[in-house]
């Protein structure tokens, strides 16, 4: 079969951020006022510190307002509510963006349902859940939105086509699954407990990894030709005389890259889009904030 071809998310993500940024000046022109995302950060995970810095950086380059809240980790959830309370009444805010995971003793789901789901960019409210699920306009998850998106650009219609997502959780698995119903795939959701994992992944002309599990899904488990769209970013042990472990996905990359049709890498596949498609829920939200109808071609 030869290589399989590279779902290039990095560029995919340049591209759509361009976009963003036309319609962003557009959005200012016409209201006065740039899109804002609030960002808040509670406590010192390193990772969340990335993260929310690389946020804050894509936000400035699309030329919507970045608003950030650093709070201490023993911040109460009482503070943590009220000030998310403060931006779903803060006209200048279209998007909020609690970063997790919290510290312990802050209850997430209790901060995710007190987002306003008008401004819920992240996509994580039961009301938006429940939007997706009957095919109501709501904000989706930025990870699957960008997945879609990536295989509709590859493949165009997915009609009819033989869909495996690896993993169930709220964030991806689920929304990734009512996404590919809704472009009318026959979709399996298979997990942790699935019998005959490489069985029901082999059926499939599109598998989305999303478990976790470093390397997980092998060469022997793809059908030929299929894509496989890897969102697991899983850093391997450090090796002798290195510094930092392999950042790697859920995917044996290379074996699978000999069997697959198309395939993303990591890093720079699916990582890029994220970012990317909050940006997208922030100019969404922005425009139904204004009273506009949503910006076209997104």
């Amino acid at each position: 079969m030869g290589e399989a071809a590279l779902i290039d998310g990095k560029a995919f993500a340049a591209n759509l951020r361009a976009r963003i940024g036309a319609l962003a000046a557009d959005f200012a022109q016409t209201t006065g006022r740039r899109p804002g995302l609030a960002v808040v950060l509670v406590g010192e995970d390193p990772a969340s510190q990335v993260y929310v810095g690389a946020k804050a950086r894509a936000c400035e380059e699309a030329g919507i307002a970045s608003f950030e809240h650093r709070l201490p980790a023993e911040t109460s959830e009482a503070e943590l509510l009220a000030l998310v309370e403060r931006l779903n009444r803060d006209d200048a805010v279209d998007g909020i963006l609690v970063q997790m995971p919290l510290p312990n003793g802050l209850d997430e789901q209790a901060v995710i349902a007190a987002i306003s789901p008008d401004k819920d960019v992240d996509g994580f409210h039961v009301i938006n859940a429940g939007r997706l699920s009957v095919g109501q306009p709501g904000f989706v998850p930025c990870t699957p939105l960008g997945c879609i998106m990536l295989l509709k650009d590859r493949l165009g219609d997915l009609s009819g086509l033989e869909a495996v997502v690896i993993g169930r959780s709220n964030i991806v698995g689920k929304p990734m699954a009512q996404l590919l119903v809704d472009a009318n795939a026959t979709v399996t959701v298979a997990h942790s407990r699935t019998k005959n994992l490489a069985e029901v992944v082999r059926r499939a002309d599109i598998v989305v990894a999303a478990v976790g599990r470093p390397e997980m899904v092998r060469a022997d488990w793809i059908k030929p030709g299929a894509s496989v769209i890897d969102v697991g970013i899983n850093r391997l042990p450090i090796e002798e005389g290195k510094t930092k472990g392999r950042l790697v996905g859920d995917v044996a990359f290379a074996e699978v890259s000999a069997v697959a049709g198309a395939i993303t890498p990591v890093p720079g596949g699916v990582g890029p889009m994220t970012i990317a498609v909050l940006l997208r829920n922030t100019l969404v939200a922005a425009h139904g904030h204004a009273g506009l109808a949503p910006p076209e071609g997104l």
